[in-house]
């Protein structure tokens, strides 16, 4: 009898019985408690919880703001992504470097020099000032600082993927006359399709619970720039515990939704532009 392959792990029951129990820690049970603590309260104070107008608003900032931001992730990660892959400059190594440095620095940082740096004395915001236009304190602030946390799922999820791309059918597609613009649309974004959802997504999920980052540059004003993990801070400093996390049980479900959404779209595209 052939002598079977001994594993480092250890078999499929032990380490499923250990994938299980620390998913649950970290993430079903304290979820369940959201719910669970949600659950105290009747249908009737739930809903006047959640859609009071404060509330209202602050949903509207947060997934808005969150969803234009991972939008001009999209677009500006792909370009540069891009320019890391397909091109050789001085300084290259310190342009990949830089990109890494929302993921590096703390959330509460990362909002104060935007803060500084945005505000009406700040480096770029005294340019701004005279004429008439506001960055700190105001929803562009906010998308500012969404843009800048969210920027490094774009680029370090498709930069693999163009490390990996055989160029060698873009120069065929270009053999047959395509012109680049054709080449790119039909045969490159196919392939970076699947990367760029994915991005997408860790990008607006990311920018959807982001607090730190945000809370200085955003002036916290109620109704205006108001986001909503700042409303659930606020409640939790009012001892409005049940009220808290209605909040975020909505914001929970939303979020959940839109990812089963995009995940969808993503398996349909796969099944779609699958080669047969």
């Amino acid at each position: 009898m052939a002598n079977q392959k001994s594993s480092v792990l250890p078999g499929f029951k032990l380490t499923l019985g250990y994938t299980l129990l620390y998913l649950s820690l970290i993430v079903l049970i304290p979820l369940a408690a959201t719910f669970w603590k949600t659950s105290t309260l009747t249908w009737d104070q739930f809903w006047h919880t959640v859609t009071a107008p404060r509330v209202m608003a602050s949903y509207r900032l947060s997934f808005g703001a969150s969803l234009l931001a991972a939008l001009i992730n999209l677009f500006f990660g792909l370009l540069v992504a891009w320019v890391l892959v397909r091109y050789q400059f001085r300084g290259k190594r310190f342009v990949d470097a830089l990109v890494d440095l929302p993921f590096a620095l703390p959330t509460a940082v990362a909002g104060i020099a935007l803060t500084a740096v945005y505000a009406p004395n700040g480096w770029i915001g005294q340019w701004f000032a005279p004429l008439g236009i506001s960055i700190a304190y105001t929803r562009l602030g906010i998308l500012i600082a969404l843009t800048f946390i969210g920027l490094p799922f774009i680029v370090r999820t498709v930069q693999p993927v163009l490390e990996d791309f055989d160029v060698e059918i873009e120069e065929s597609a270009a053999s047959l006359g395509a012109n680049r613009w054709q080449t790119f649309w039909r045969v490159t974004l196919p392939m970076l399709r699947p990367a760029l959802l994915t991005g997408f997504t860790l990008a607006f999920a990311r920018a959807l619970g982001e607090y730190g980052s945000v809370v200085f540059i955003a002036g916290n004003m109620p109704m205006k720039t108001e986001i909503t993990p700042l409303l659930i801070i606020t409640k939790l400093e009012e001892f409005d515990y049940p009220g808290a996390t209605a909040i975020a049980v909505v914001m929970l479900v939303a979020s959940f939704g839109l990812l089963l959404t995009i995940n969808f779209l993503q398996w349909w595209g796969h099944r779609h532009h699958a080669p047969v």
